[in-house]
């Protein structure tokens, strides 16, 4: 709105210079580009990735499958037993745990099991790849739009700034190369400055 506010006051001024109109003109089209473009790229990189992530999802739940472990024996607790899935640093059991995988080969390992207490032939719920191999559980679906649309903002946001700050490092240039242009006017003028007319 400032811009153009600027453009219409600078249009007949007499006082008006070509930087100042070339001023108004990019703040209008760096508000025009913050309006129209930014968004428009930040639905390009959301939806893009959306459908990557959608995709990844996909695979996952192709790839991963849900198997029941049971426990043989509590093992003792490490420092980083920190379960990487949770925001807190909740602390699991650690245990030795077997399970039989979807291609239907025994496994044996060391695990963290959801479990506040574990004793011999609990039960617990872990998440495989078609060989056995102990994965993470395979992003959730809602979770990945979630990702995609902060995604989204985020270009959204970032497109403002790249032209807003390419708008104010056009103008710092402009200003510079006006008071450059000033500070030459003085010097040419500087020795009889408050002399005109003086017969001196």
């Amino acid at each position: 709105m400032r811009a153009i506010r600027g453009l219409w006051r600078w249009r007949h001024n007499p006082l008006r210079r070509t930087t100042d109109l070339v001023e108004a003109w990019l703040a209008l089209g760096a508000l025009l580009a913050i309006l129209l473009v930014a968004p428009v790229i930040g639905t390009l990189a959301g939806l893009s990735a959306q459908e990557a992530l959608q995709r990844s999802v996909r695979e996952q739940r192709e790839s991963r499958h849900p198997v029941t472990a049971t426990v043989i024996r509590e093992l003792d607790p490490e420092p980083q037993d920190i379960d990487p899935e949770t925001t807190s640093r909740e602390t699991r059991t650690r245990v030795l745990a077997h399970w039989t995988a979807p291609d239907g080969t025994d496994h044996r390992a060391r695990l963290l099991a959801h479990l506040d207490t574990a004793g011999p032939r609990d039960r617990f719920t872990m998440w495989t790849d078609d060989h056995g191999r102990p994965v993470t559980r395979p992003l959730d679906p809602a979770t990945a739009t979630t990702h995609a649309v902060l995604a989204g903002f985020g270009a959204t946001v970032l497109a403002a700034c790249v032209v807003e700050g390419a708008r104010r490092l056009v103008v710092r240039r402009m200003v510079l190369r006006r008071y450059a242009r000033w500070d030459q006017a003085w010097d040419r003028a500087g020795p009889d400055w408050g002399r005109t007319g003086t017969g001196s």
